[in-house]
């Protein structure tokens, strides 16, 4: 059963609401433009604010709904939350709806770590908008709190050794899928982020 639970956070998390957003209001592929992403911020550039948002809000939920529902069938064991945070941030990143293919998975981070590490996660995201306040740059917030979070987790909530080693591979994940985006900051190329309008 506790199987289940795991194999539940994984398609959860496969959901890929950006790409069912731009396709339900555009009709076109957001992996066609801006930066090929499926994730809240490459929505907002291809489909506007609300579009953006809602991507932002419904890959948290996943994220947070794919630890209810470990819950419901484990218990609050820990091994079996840290294996369910890992799947459904696995489900997004690797969707098997779009070819194994999918988004950054901060979103689906941050819902799963709500649940799981509240505290904190609170904490990293006053990082993340400070970071992204003073830079303009929404991947820059993202590493940022990638590298940190372990840390943030082991200060503030002490936590179980699968919890720890779940929020650094989570993390690392976060970190790898980033990639670009480094190579995109070093060079000077990175977009800004623009709340009223496209980034330049």
């Amino acid at each position: 059963m506790n199987l289940l639970a795991i194999a539940a956070a994984y398609l959860l998390g496969g959901i890929p609401f950006g790409y069912l957003l731009v396709k339900w209001k555009t009709g076109g592929d957001v992996r066609a433009a801006g930066s090929g992403n499926i994730g809240a911020t490459n929505v907002h550039r291809t489909a506007g604010r609300l579009a953006g948002v809602s991507t932002l809000m419904l890959d948290a939920a996943k994220g947070n709904a794919a630890l209810w529902i470990a819950v419901l069938i484990c218990g609050r064991d820990p091994v079996w939350l840290s294996a369910a945070a890992v799947a459904v941030m696995l489900g997004h990143i690797y969707t098997p709806f779009l070819g194994f293919k999918g988004g950054k998975g901060v979103a689906t981070f941050v819902g799963a770590f709500f649940f799981l590490t509240p505290a904190a996660l609170l904490a990293i995201v006053l990082v993340f908008v400070g970071t992204v306040a003073v830079t303009r740059f929404i991947s820059l917030g993202s590493i940022v709190c990638a590298i940190t979070f372990p840390l943030s987790v082991w200060l503030i909530q002490r936590p179980t050794l699968p919890v720890l080693l779940a929020s650094i591979f989570c993390s690392a994940l976060v970190l790898y899928r980033h990639r670009d985006n480094l190579i995109r900051l070093h060079g000077g190329s990175e977009r800004i982020f623009s709340w009223g309008g496209p980034a330049r």
